[in-house]
C-alpha cells in the first residue's frame, strides 16, 4: 500500500505540473540568416518524435506546484548529435522529473548548426543556451526562482552544449546589451560529448557542429575539457562504461580537468547502459537521477 500511494502521488505531481512554451527571442534571432520560422519534427528509427529543423528556438517551462519562493531552476538541453533534438525522452521527461522534486525546469529547443541558415553556425547553440540562462535569471521573480541556483543539464550532444555553457558562458556575452550573467550555478552532464579529439569524439556531432574540415583552433575551442577554468561551476557527470556511441573517455577527461582546476565534481560510472537512455537506465541498478538528487541537495546548500 505504501508503494501504491507513492506511485499515485508521483503521478498526481507529474500531472499537476504547469507548462507553457515561449519563444526564446522576441526580436532578431542572433546569427540567423532568416531561413524562416518553421520548426519541423520527424519520427526516428526508434519510433520517437525528434526535431530535425529548429529556426525558432523556444523554452518550454515546467513549474512545480510547491510554493517555495526561492526554487532552484534548471535548463535542459536534449541530445541528438547536433542533427536532431530528442526533445521528449531527453527533454520533457527530464523536466517532469525535476519539477516533481521542486525544481522549475526549462526545456531548450535550440538551433541545430546549419551553414545555410546561420552565420558562424558553431556558436548558435551556445548563444541560445546563454540567452536561455539570461532569460531565466532576469525573470527569477516571475517564476519564484533563486537567481543563484540556476543550473543546466544536457545529454550527449546536449551534454556538449551544457559543458560549453559551463566553461564558456562569457563568450560574446553582452552583444545584446544585457549585463545579466549567463553562468550556470551547477551543471549536470549525461553521457556527454566533451572532446573534439579525433580518437574519442563523437564524429557525427563534431561534423555537424564544426564541419568535416574543422580547424585545430575550433577543435580545441570546442573541446570543453580544455576550457575548464576556476569559474566553471560544480558538475555532476554520468556515463555508462559500455557506451559505444560516445566513449566514456569523454567523461573521464572532463572529470580530470575539473579536478585539476579544483572544481567540485562527481562522476557516476555505470557498467551497463549504452547510450541515450535518458531518465532511466534499465540495465543498471544504479539510477543517475537518484544519485544526482543527493549531489544537488549538497551542492545547493553549500
Amino acid at each position: 500500500m505504501k508503494y501504491l500511494f507513492s506511485t499515485i502521488f508521483i503521478l498526481i505531481m507529474l500531472g499537476a505540473i504547469a507548462q507553457q512554451e515561449i519563444p526564446l527571442y522576441t526580436g532578431r534571432i542572433p546569427n540567423s540568416k532568416n531561413c524562416g520560422t518553421n520548426n519541423e519534427t520527424e519520427i526516428n528509427q526508434l519510433g520517437l518524435e525528434v526535431f530535425k529543423v529548429v529556426n525558432t528556438p523556444t523554452l518550454t517551462i515546467y513549474e512545480p506546484t510547491n510554493q517555495n519562493p526561492q526554487k532552484p531552476a534548471i535548463l535542459i538541453c536534449p541530445g541528438g548529435g547536433y542533427a536532431v533534438l530528442a526533445i521528449n525522452h531527453e527533454g520533457h521527461d527530464i523536466a517532469k522529473a525535476f519539477s516533481a522534486i521542486g525544481v522549475t525546469s526549462f526545456v531548450l529547443k535550440y538551433r541545430l548548426p546549419n551553414d545555410s541558415c546561420m552565420t558562424n553556425k558553431e556558436w548558435a547553440p551556445l548563444k541560445d543556451a546563454q540567452s536561455a540562462i539570461k532569460y531565466i535569471r532576469s525573470n527569477a521573480n516571475k517564476y519564484a526562482i533563486n537567481p543563484n541556483k540556476i543550473g543546466v543539464i544536457g545529454f550527449s550532444a546536449g551534454g556538449h552544449l551544457a559543458s560549453t555553457l559551463a566553461t564558456q558562458f562569457n563568450w560574446n556575452l553582452n552583444d545584446d546589451g544585457s549585463r545579466t550573467s549567463a553562468r550556470p550555478d551547477f551543471a549536470i552532464l549525461g553521457y556527454p560529448v566533451i572532446s573534439m579529439n579525433d580518437k574519442i569524439t563523437h564524429m557525427g556531432s563534431r561534423n555537424k557542429l564544426l564541419g568535416k574540415n574543422a580547424s585545430i583552433t575550433n577543435k580545441e575551442q570546442f573541446s570543453t575539457e580544455l576550457q575548464v577554468t576556476k569559474q566553471t561551476p560544480p558538475c555532476f557527470i554520468f556515463h555508462a562504461k559500455d557506451d559505444k556511441t560516445v566513449p566514456v573517455e569523454n567523461s573521464l577527461r572532463m572529470k580530470a580537468a575539473l579536478d585539476a582546476a579544483n572544481i567540485p565534481a562527481e562522476l557516476l560510472l555505470m557498467d551497463l547502459g549504452g547510450h541515450g537512455f535518458g531518465l532511466k537506465n534499465n540495465q543498471s541498478t544504479i539510477q543517475w537521477f537518484e544519485e544526482m538528487k543527493k549531489w544537488l541537495t549538497t551542492t545547493l546548500n553549500q
